[in-house]
C-alpha cells in the first residue's frame, strides 16, 4: 500500500475530458459455459434429474391405464397397482426435493460388512447460492452468491478448475481474456505483509513498532506471549475461507495477494519469520480455486527495501538497486522472483495464479529510470525462462509505474509477452487537506466534488496507460479521499487532513448522506479505472474494538452500504456525471495477450543487466555483489490425500527442470556492508564478482 508518500504525483495534473469507452460491455454478457461440465467429478444437475423422474412417472402412468373392456375388479386392481407405482416414483422425488437444491454430489462405497450392508456415502463436491460449505476444520457456513457463482471442492480432484464466481466471469478452466473480461478485485493487504493501519492492534501491543522489522524484533523478545510465532496465528486467522466465499458473493473475480520474500527465506541479519507464511499462501490458493477466484500474486517486499515504506519490510532507506548494496540486493530479489515463477508456472497452479506482480511500488525517483527499466526487462526474461513464451506458459507479468504515472512507460517493452502496467491511484496521499465535503445529499448531488474528480483523474490515468502502453490495471485504490485513519500515514505521523479525523475513523457515526457520497465516489472510481483491485478487503479492529480506517475496508463498506453490492452497477457513473470516458483500443495487439509476436521485449538491448551505474553506489563493476554458487530454495506444495487414502500429486514446486542456475550467495572471505543500512564509504574489492 502506498503509505507515507504522495504516491500519485499525477493526481494534481489536469487530464482533460474523455469519451465513452464502453461502446460495448462484454462484462454484462452471461457466460455460455456449462458450470457443471466435468462429468468425472460432478453428477448431473439435481433439478434436471427431478424432471427426468417426473417424465418417467408420466410414461408409466400412461402405460398402465386400463382398457374399458376390463371388468370392474380388474379395473380396480389396475388402479390400485398404478397408485402403488406412482407412489413408488413420486415419494423419492418428494424426499429429494427436501434436500438443498444447489449441491452436486458424488457417491463412494462405504466399508462393506457382509452382515450389515450400508448405503453409499454422499460427498458434496459443489454448490451454489444457499448451499452449505464445510471448511477444513469442520465448521460450516451457508454460501451466499446472488450472481450465479458456484464452488467446487473434490478431495479426489483437488485441482478441479470448474468453479465460477459469477456468470460474467469465465471459470478457472477457461482462459482470461483482457479484451473481453474486466477485473473486479480486492487486495488481501496486511495478511502476509503486515501494515500498521491494517492490523493496528498488533502494533498497539508493541509501542514503538513502526514496520514489520521492528515489530518482529519486539515480538521475538516477548517469549512469554509466544514470541515471533504470534505472526503465524495472524496468518492462520486474519483471512478465512469465508472471506474468499464472501469475495465471490460480492461480484468480485480476482484477489491481489501481497507476499514477502521471507516466505521463501531470509538471511541471518534479518529478523523476519521465515518460511512460515508459505503454507498459508498455498492454502489461500486452494480457497481461491474452490470459489473460482483468480490470484494476482504480488511480491511486496525486496531485500534492502525498494521504497523505504513500512510495507517494504523496513521503514527508512532505499537499498534495493540503490546505494552500495543495491546491486547485491537486486541479485537476491531476482532469485526470489525465479523461485515464485517456478511454483506458479506448474500446471496445478497456473490457472489459479495467472498474474505475477514481481515488485511492489519501487521508488523510481531514487532508483533511477534506466536502472528500474533494466530490472524490469531482466525480471521478465527470468519469468519467461521458467515457463516459456505465449499464452498459457506462465503468468501475466505486472510491473508498477514507479510513481511516475503511465507517460514515461509509453512504448516500453514493445513485443514483450503478456506484460501489464500496474497503477496505484490514491487521492488520500496528494498532500492536501482534502476537506471538501462528501456528505452533500443522497441524490444526484451525492459526494460533492469527489466523484467527478475520480472520473477526471482516473480516466486520464487509465486511458493514457491503455492507449500508450497497453494492458493496465489499478492494482490499488481506495475510498480514502482524505488521509484519516489510525496509522494510515504510518505510526507516529500526523495526517494532513485539515479537520477532525475522528469523524472518519468511526463509521458508526456516518449518516445516510455520508454513505451515499462515499458510494458515489467508489462507483466513479470503479467506472473510470475499468479493471481494478480495491485496497483492501479487510481492516482489523484497533484496541477500541472498531475499524479505525473504514474508508479502506471493502468488507465494511459492503456491510455499511458505501460499496456497491454489484460492481457492475458502477458502469455509466462518470457519463451520468458529465464526464464520459476516453476512447481506448477495442482490441489489444496479439503479442500483449500471448499471441502472434509475443516474445522478448524489442528494447531489451537498450536496458542490459546489470545496469552500468547504481545511483549512490557507483559503477556496477566496483560495488559488492554475490556469487552464483548457492542452492535455490524450492517452494513446498501442499499434500492432498484422496478418500481412498492415496496421496495425490501436487507438483514438486519447480516447473522447469532445465532451470539449474545456482542461487546468489556471499563471496567467501567478504564481510559485506549492512544490506539495509550500509556504510556508504565502504570499498570492498574482495566482494566483487
Amino acid at each position: 500500500m502506498a503509505g507515507m508518500v504522495n504516491s500519485v504525483n499525477h493526481t494534481n495534473e489536469s487530464f482533460g475530458e474523455y469519451k465513452d469507452h464502453y461502446a460495448s460491455n462484454p462484462s454484462f454478457s452471461r457466460s455460455a459455459s456449462d458450470p457443471f461440465n466435468n462429468a468425472s467429478t460432478l453428477v448431473s444437475n439435481p433439478d434436471h434429474a427431478h424432471s427426468e423422474k417426473h417424465s418417467v412417472s408420466s410414461q408409466r402412468e400412461n402405460s398402465t391405464r386400463p382398457s374399458r373392456r376390463c371388468s370392474g375388479r380388474v379395473i380396480a386392481l389396475f388402479v390400485f397397482a398404478a397408485f402403488l407405482l406412482v407412489l413408488a416414483v413420486a415419494l423419492p422425488i418428494a424426499l429429494s426435493l427436501s434436500k438443498p437444491r444447489h449441491h452436486a454430489a458424488t457417491e463412494e462405497p462405504s466399508q462393506k460388512n457382509d452382515s450389515s450392508p450400508t448405503k453409499p456415502v454422499q460427498r458434496i463436491t459443489s454448490g451454489g447460492d444457499g448451499s452449505t460449505v464445510t471448511t477444513e476444520d469442520g465448521a460450516t457456513f451457508i454460501y451466499s452468491n446472488q450472481f450465479g457463482g458456484f464452488w467446487v471442492s473434490d478431495p479426489n480432484d483437488p485441482f478441479n478448475n470448474n468453479a465460477q464466481p459469477n456468470t460474467w466471469t469465465p471459470p478457472l478452466n477457461q482462459s482470461w481474456d483482457f479484451n473481453q473480461n474486466k477485473i473486479y478485485g480486492v487486495n488481501l493487504g496486511g495478511l502476509f505483509v503486515l501494515e500498521p493501519f491494517i492490523s493496528p492492534a498488533l502494533f498497539q501491543r508493541y509501542p514503538g513498532a513502526t514496520d514489520e522489522w521492528s515489530l518482529s524484533l519486539m515480538m521475538a523478545a516477548d517469549t512469554a506471549n509466544g514470541g515471533l510465532n504470534q505472526l503465524e496465528q495472524h496468518y492462520a486467522t486474519f483471512i478465512t475461507e469465508k472471506d474468499i466465499a464472501d469475495i465471490a458473493g460480492a461480484g468480485l473475480n480476482w484477489v491481489r495477494v501481497p507476499i514477502p520474500f521471507w516466505a521463501i527465506d531470509k538471511w541471518d541479519e534479518e529478523p523476519f519469520l521465515e518460511r512460515t507464511s508459505w503454507q498459508y499462501i498455498v492454502r489461500l490458493f486452494g480457497w481461491c480455486r474452490k470459489y473460482g477466484i483468480r490470484v494476482n500474486l504480488d511480491l511486496h517486499t525486496m531485500p534492502g527495501s525498494q521504497n523505504g515504506y513500512n510495507h517494504s519490510g523496513r521503514y527508512g532507506q532505499v537499498n534495493f538497486l540503490h546505494g552500495i548494496m543495491g546491486l547485491a540486493n537486486a541479485q537476491r530479489a531476482l532469485n526470489y522472483i525465479r523461485i515464485i515463477a517456478e511454483f506458479i508456472s506448474q500446471p496445478e497452479w497456473r490457472d489459479v495464479v495467472p498474474m505475477f506482480g514481481f515488485m511492489n511500488e519501487p521508488l523510481m525517483a531514487t532508483i533511477g529510470p534506466d536502472q528500474l527499466r533494466s530490472f524490469y526487462v531482466e525480471a521478465h526474461r527470468i519469468i519467461r525462462n521458467v515457463g516459456g513464451y505465449g499464452a498459457g506458459n506462465g503468468p501475466y507479468v505486472s510491473f508498477h509505474d514507479g510513481f511516475f504515472g503511465p507517460v514515461p512507460w509509453a512504448d516500453f517493452m514493445r513485443g514483450a509477452d503478456r506484460v501489464v502496467m500496474d497503477l496505484h491511484p490514491y487521492v488520500a496521499f496528494s498532500g492536501g487537506p482534502n476537506t471538501d465535503p462528501i456528505a452533500t445529499g443522497t441524490g444526484d448531488s451525492a459526494g460533492g466534488i469527489w466523484p467527478g474528480l475520480a472520473c477526471q483523474r482516473w480516466d486520464g490515468l487509465s486511458s493514457d496507460s491503455r492507449n500508450g502502453f497497453g494492458i493496465t490495471v489499478a492494482g490499488e485504490w481506495s475510498n480514502g479521499f482524505n488521509d484519516c485513519g489510525l496509522f494510515l500515514d504510518g505510526v507516529g505521523f500526523t495526517p494532513t487532513y485539515g479537520d477532525n479525523c475522528e469523524d472518519w475513523q468511526n463509521s458508526a457515526n456516518w449518516d445516510d448522506a455520508t454513505k451515499a457520497g462515499i458510494l458515489k465516489f467508489a462507483s466513479a472510481s470503479m467506472d473510470a479505472l475499468d479493471s481494478w483491485f480495491f485496497w483492501t478487503w479487510k481492516i482489523g479492529n484497533s484496541t477500541r474494538g472498531i475499524v479505525e480506517s473504514p474508508l479502506w475496508s471493502y468488507q465494511l463498506g459492503l456491510e455499511g452500504g458505501w460499496i456497491p453490492r454489484d460492481p457492475r452497477t458502477a458502469y455509466g457513473t462518470c457519463n451520468a456525471l458529465g464526464s464520459p470516458l476516453t476512447q481506448v483500443p477495442a482490441q489489444y495487439p496479439t503479442w500483449m495477450t500471448g499471441g502472434d509476436g509475443a516474445g522478448p521485449p524489442q528494447d531489451a538491448n537498450e536496458y542490459p543487466w546489470p545496469p552500468a551505474i547504481i545511483n549512490e553506489g557507483g559503477p556496477a563493476a566496483d560495488i559488492p555483489q554475490y556469487t552464483a554458487t548457492g542452492t535455490a530454495v524450492t517452494l513446498t506444495p501442499p499434500t492432498f490425500t484422496g478418500t481412498d487414502g492415496h496421496t495425490i500429486s501436487s507438483g514438486n514446486g519447480w516447473f522447469n527442470s532445465h532451470d539449474v542456475t545456482p542461487a546468489p550467495t556471499p563471496i567467501q572471505g567478504c564481510t559485506y556492508p549492512d544490506a539495509w543500512n550500509p556504510d556508504v564509504n565502504a570499498n570492498l574489492p574482495q566482494c566483487r564478482a
